[in-house]
């Protein structure tokens, strides 16, 4: 069994009625290094012997603490950890490293990580409902790539995921973005995966679209939504269009906005009334 060094300390925040967060450090084992998280926990969280879990991802160049700065409403992470009576984890990961585990790279490990690290040690330190049936993971951009990947992958750990304007295909031939910014994203995929990726079907498992067979098999609650503005709107649809040929329940929501902290913040509170729906207490 795997064994953490784990820092623990409570920091100031700001509270939506008891809610509090503790960032802890991780070690990590399978990259030799300590990663960040907060842990949300809500004002009922002492008097319970147990609560469900739901990992809340940040994206492409963010940080564990993006859900609690960046949002336009301030501590709404807080309130729903209090509204839905869950406890709420947001991990730190490397920048634009999508939640995979790289086969050239010891530094991007992250899904060793988030599965068979991360979650073990909040199920040992937190009163949490250690099943998957009170376990759900969500995510924005990066995140939601994550968040779908991770879940198809892993399907004995969570019962429902989601995406917000989630890299569905790492595909940058795809995004609407400049040609050197889709240029240097091709170069960090290369670099993490090999000189020989290939982008074309039938796609890669390290990515999103290459996993839906998995994803008809496992049976997971899945919901993913995307603004018609932002950027990664067609990996979206391709996605959603692959669910539908082979039959895979899913929720698919297009909506006003970007790829913006407001359209992520809007977002939050109907990822989190999906998730309630699938989670067991």
């Amino acid at each position: 069994m795997k064994k953490f060094l784990v820092l623990a300390f409570l920091i100031p925040s700001i509270a939506f009625a008891q809610a509090k967060v503790d960032t802890i450090e991780v070690f990590s084992e399978a990259m030799n290094k300590t990663l960040k998280a907060a842990v949300i926990t809500p004002s009922t969280y002492d008097e319970t012997t147990g609560l469900p879990t739901l990992y809340l991802l940040h994206g492409g160049s963010g940080a564990f603490s993006d859900w609690h700065q960046k949002v336009t409403e301030p501590g709404i992470v807080n309130r729903m950890a209090e509204e839905y009576n869950l406890i709420i984890v947001t991990p730190g990961v490397g920048p634009s490293s999508y939640y995979y585990d790289s086969p050239l790279m010891d530094s991007v490990q992250y899904e060793t990580y988030l599965t068979a690290e991360l979650i073990p040690h909040i199920d040992k330190t937190y009163r949490t409902l250690n099943r998957k049936e009170s376990r759900a993971i969500t995510g924005l951009s990066m995140g939601g790539h994550g968040a779908i990947v991770l879940s198809a992958k892993h399907p004995e750990l969570f019962i429902a995921a989601t995406s917000m304007s989630g890299v569905m295909n790492i595909d940058t031939r795809l995004w609407k973005v400049p040609e050197d910014f889709s240029q240097l994203r091709q170069s960090q995929q290369k670099e993490m995966l090999g000189d020989n990726l290939v982008y074309d079907a039938p796609f890669s498992t390290y990515t999103a679209v290459g996993l839906v067979d998995k994803m008809r098999k496992n049976g997971i609650a899945l919901y993913m939504d995307c603004g018609v503005e932002d950027f990664l709107l067609e990996t979206n649809r391709q996605m959603h269009q692959l669910l539908l040929e082979n039959g895979t329940p899913h929720d698919y929501t297009e909506r006003p906005g970007g790829h913006t902290w407001g359209y992520w913040t809007d977002a939050l509170p109907f990822h989190l009334l999906f998730v309630d729906k699938h989670l067991k207490r």
